[in-house]
């Protein structure tokens, strides 16, 4: 490969950042306006602007569905001017459309960026996810574990009591078990609504969120952003796919994946250095939402690259125009 076509990270991180502002300056348009197709699809439409700007050979392999499901930014789909490196691209344009519709906290913009190949395709179905933070044993827990042996094991692991750790999980019917296990070992539990990227996130925060472990069912899809962020700040993680129905497993099967039952570590649905990034829409845990003034509009940004393990928040303030963009 020549020197022009390497996945210089650094170079492209902050073109990925502008991709994150674009999506969340666009949906934020529609925050607590109760339309969550309109939200996502003003954050699909900027976020394809801005990536195909960008000087890459990407493929979206995480996206917004199969070609017959979604008209732009669906998986498979060539982003980028042609020119420059092969990448793997993960994004959820708007993780929380509901968090906007409604204007509820922690609406986040979400993309990662890795070079080819080094992705995992996770179809769109559930994961099993089981996240905690940095300075642990490698292993320490696992998804064989039960949701009480986790408890104690990171708690041991720790140098605290059950009593001392939170864990976040998302608030659904399918996890009453989930939640009544962890409860009875004397744990807490930090309930979410959505956007469990940011669930996950938190873990290696734990310093500032309070939050130690994630576990629980959610999508696969944003089980690779979520593990993509991980590899950047530290933490580990395990996912491994759930299917209701044979329409699932087939999924799975066309996405590559022969083995419906493997365990993913984080390593594995990341096998390369990776670059993340996440805007607020709504004010959240992890950043701020966008905020407007007369004549400004102002974002928070993450980013982080797995190859330093550098985490840089960047705040971007720009003019609206008269017709009401900014001039990103």
């Amino acid at each position: 490969m020549t020197d022009s076509l390497e996945f210089k990270d650094r170079m492209l991180s902050l073109g990925l950042a502008r991709v994150s502002e674009a999506a969340a300056f666009a949906s934020a348009r529609l925050i607590g306006r109760g339309d969550e197709k309109a939200a996502d699809q003003a954050a699909v439409n900027a976020m394809r602007e801005q990536l195909n700007l960008l000087d890459i050979r990407g493929v979206v392999v995480i996206g917004e569905g199969e070609r017959d499901e979604a008209p732009m930014l669906f998986i498979g789909e060539e982003v980028g001017t042609g020119v420059g490196p092969a990448v793997d691209i993960a994004l959820d344009p708007l993780e929380g459309t509901t968090l906007t519709a409604k204007d509820m906290p922690n609406a986040l913009t979400v993309i990662a960026m890795a070079p080819r190949g080094s992705l995992l395709h996770a179809p769109d179905v559930y994961m099993d996810k089981l996240a905690i933070g940095p300075g642990y044993p490698k292993d320490v827990i696992s998804l064989e574990m039960s949701p009480a042996e986790r408890v104690f094991e990171l708690a041991r692991a720790g140098g605290v009591t059950p009593g001392d750790i939170t864990c976040c999980v998302l608030e659904r019917p399918r996890h009453d078990d989930l939640i009544a296990e962890i409860r009875s070992t004397g744990a807490s539990i930090r309930l979410i609504t959505d956007g469990d990227v940011a669930g996950v996130i938190h873990c290696a925060e734990s310093e500032i969120t309070g939050i130690d472990m994630y576990m629980g069912l959610g999508g696969a899809p944003e089980g690779v952003l979520a593990a993509s962020a991980l590899k950047c700040m530290g933490g580990q993680m395990w996912g491994r796919l759930s299917f209701r129905n044979d329409d699932e497993r087939g999924r799975a099967y066309k996405a590559g994946i022969t083995d419906l039952n493997r365990i993913y570590s984080r390593d594995e649905m990341v096998r390369a250095d990776v670059i993340f990034a996440a805007t607020g829409v709504t004010n959240g845990s992890i950043v701020e939402g966008v905020k407007r003034e007369p004549h400004f509009i102002q974002t928070e940004t993450i980013l982080m690259r797995s190859k330093t393990g550098s985490v840089r928040r960047m705040l971007w303030r720009s003019p609206i125009a008269r017709n009401g963009h900014s001039s990103h």
